[in-house]
């Protein structure tokens, strides 16, 4: 039988990226001893006053149809901590609620993006970003950032690839796979390259409250850019909710209106339980989170200190977020290599940095998804992992 093009534009790379981390979970699966830090899945549990919302909405009965764009008293909760924590003035009107930040991507690119346009996205990217701008038959055009510059977009590289198909700019900072968060100054610049040319600004701040050094910056709340930008946002790693599937879109009325028609014919609303859950995440105190976000900096101060001084690795310091990149090129293996050989070998299942895109050629991606001491224990079989193919190199 045939399919359609649309399912060559979903596949490739980006879902191919994920095999490493089955093989892992089935290798665990039949006892084997392994340290996974292949997915960004928080290891703790969902706070219990959120746990007992859901509960006690699934006793009342909230199992019915819910408000397609969102319930309001979620939309008007989403908002007002929007407003707390960019400075951007919005209202439950300007908030669409989806299933997850992935989905709020994909929703909000079938909604500004026409087939033929171009979008410039900072490579390494996030393994669904080039199927997800796909899918609607956009053209992903990368910025390459270097590690030697700590993946941090330059404006004026972005500005160099302007053509008059860019439609859109899309950036993720604090930024997946790398952890670097873009400073104010370089948002002023890709901002003021939105307004002059008419485009489109795709701001995924899912790791914007895991920041440790320097200042989050939402680009929706600078001079020209509240009409013109989507900022996607969920509880997932900031609230250790990934299973709930739960995320939202700030954006303008309009940009909200057709998010609305998309999510009627495609999601017709989520649950009325998780929903409820959600508005006790975002108005409950909850010191689980202040923890959780001090563990995450913890684990990756753990990370630098162990992998400092190993010979073959160079680990960089990332602002936010729930990972760390390490710089395996020394070892003479390619990154994909490297992750093989050290799940096979020493159980230990990380991501290769070309899954994210050539930029990150050479590097490993672990999550800070372990406690300290299996976490340790990881760093150790990393270490030794690259001291024994130096090892071999030097005596082949």
């Amino acid at each position: 039988m045939r399919f359609s093009n649309f399912t060559q534009r979903i596949a490739g790379d980006g879902a191919a990226a994920w095999d490493i981390h089955y093989r892992a979970l089935a290798r665990m699966e039949q006892g084997d001893d392994i340290l996974l830090l292949s997915v960004g899945d928080p290891d703790f549990d969902t706070p219990a006053p959120i746990v007992q919302s859901a509960i006690d909405s699934l006793l009342s009965g909230n199992t019915h149809y819910s408000d397609v764009r969102g319930k309001r008293g979620l939309r008007e909760a989403i908002a007002r901590r929007h407003t707390q924590r960019s400075g951007q003035a919005v209202d439950a009107n300007n908030v669409v609620v989806l299933a997850g930040a992935q989905c709020a991507l994909y929703a909000v690119a079938q909604c500004v993006l026409n087939p033929g346009d171009e979008v410039i996205v900072a490579e390494p990217m996030y393994v669904t970003y080039e199927a997800v701008f796909g899918a609607c038959g956009a053209k992903v055009v990368p910025v390459s950032v270097r590690s030697e510059h700590g993946f941090r977009v330059q404006a004026e590289d972005v500005a160099k690839l302007i053509t008059p198909r860019t439609r859109a700019i899309a950036m993720n900072s604090p930024h997946n796979p790398s952890g670097a968060s873009l400073p104010r100054a370089t948002w002023e610049a890709l901002a003021a390259l939105c307004v002059e040319h008419d485009l489109w600004m795709i701001s995924d701040e899912v790791y914007s409250e895991l920041i440790f050094d320097g200042e989050h910056v939402s680009p929706a709340s600078l001079p020209g850019m509240a009409e013109r930008t989507a900022t996607l946002n969920s509880l997932s790693k900031s609230h250790a909710m990934t299973g709930w599937r739960l995320g939202w879109v700030v954006g303008s009325e309009a940009l909200c209106g057709h998010l609305e028609n998309l999510a009627l014919c495609m999601l017709y609303g989520l649950p009325d339980f998780i929903q409820d859950a959600a508005c006790t995440a975002l108005e409950a105190q909850l010191p689980e989170l202040e923890a959780m976000r001090e563990a995450y900096r913890q684990r990756r101060d753990l990370v630098l200190d162990c992998l400092q001084d190993c010979v073959g690795l160079r680990a960089l310091r990332p602002d936010g977020g729930m990972f760390v990149m390490v710089d395996i090129r020394p070892t003479g293996l390619s990154a994909q290599a490297f992750a093989d050989l050290l799940l096979d070998r020493f159980g230990v299942s990380v991501l290769a940095g070309e899954a994210f895109g050539p930029s990150a050629a050479g590097h490993i991606r672990l999550g800070l998804v372990l406690g300290a001491a299996p976490l340790r224990e990881a760093c150790r079989r990393i270490a030794l992992c690259a001291a024994e193919l130096l090892q071999e190199k030097r005596y082949a």
